[in-house]
């Protein structure tokens, strides 16, 4: 790999003009970091590992803001052009509709950090205390919820933890955990 994550960085944002598309790339980078060490330790050099997986998190949605109707075709394109072939394919894979195989553990996590990421810090956000004070049994509680982040696809959250052969309730605790020290970066504290 030969990305970097500053020239990620400096593509998400010039891709990528909204703060809140930003923050969720971010957060999602964060999670896909630390998911690097807990799902995927033994898997080559941990540095290296770890700068993989928050790239991908970093920009799994970096075309979506101009580019909607055609996401993630552009970023992925970008990536393989680059020669970044693994990230490419996470990408490509990170929404199960598009019917492309989960392969790697790469591949796995990012399905299973996206949709739920965003998730959590909305439930963050209700909460007085924000992620701070979050538990997952209050997020598995709004899963439940239908009316709750609407938008946000709770067979994905499903399949990701599936795919990754871990129990909803444990990825959910990993997900909170994994933001918990970055509340005030991403907003998440109340």
């Amino acid at each position: 790999m030969t990305l970097t994550r500053a020239e990620g960085w400096q593509l998400l944002c010039e891709w990528t003009p909204g703060a809140a598309l930003r923050n969720h790339a971010r957060a999602v980078e964060l999670v896909m970091r630390a998911a690097a060490l807990h799902y995927a330790p033994g898997e080559g050099d941990d540095g290296a590992r770890v700068e993989e997986y928050g790239l991908a998190g970093m920009l799994h949605d970096a075309d979506y803001e101009q580019w909607s109707a055609e996401h993630p075709r552009r970023i992925v394109a970008w990536l393989r052009e680059r020669g970044e072939e693994r990230l490419a394919w996470a990408i490509s894979a990170h929404w199960t509709k598009w019917g492309i195989p989960h392969v790697s553990t790469l591949d796995k996590a990012l399905l299973a950090c996206d949709e739920l990421t965003g998730f959590v810090g909305a439930c963050a956000l209700v909460r007085p205390g924000g992620i701070a004070t979050l538990e997952a049994k209050s997020v598995l509680k709004k899963l439940k919820d239908k009316s709750f982040a609407a938008k946000v696809e709770r067979d994905e959250i499903e399949a990701g933890a599936r795919l990754l052969g871990v129990d909803l309730a444990v990825h959910v605790d990993f997900v909170v955990q994994a933001l918990k020290p970055h509340g005030a970066e991403l907003g998440l504290l109340r």
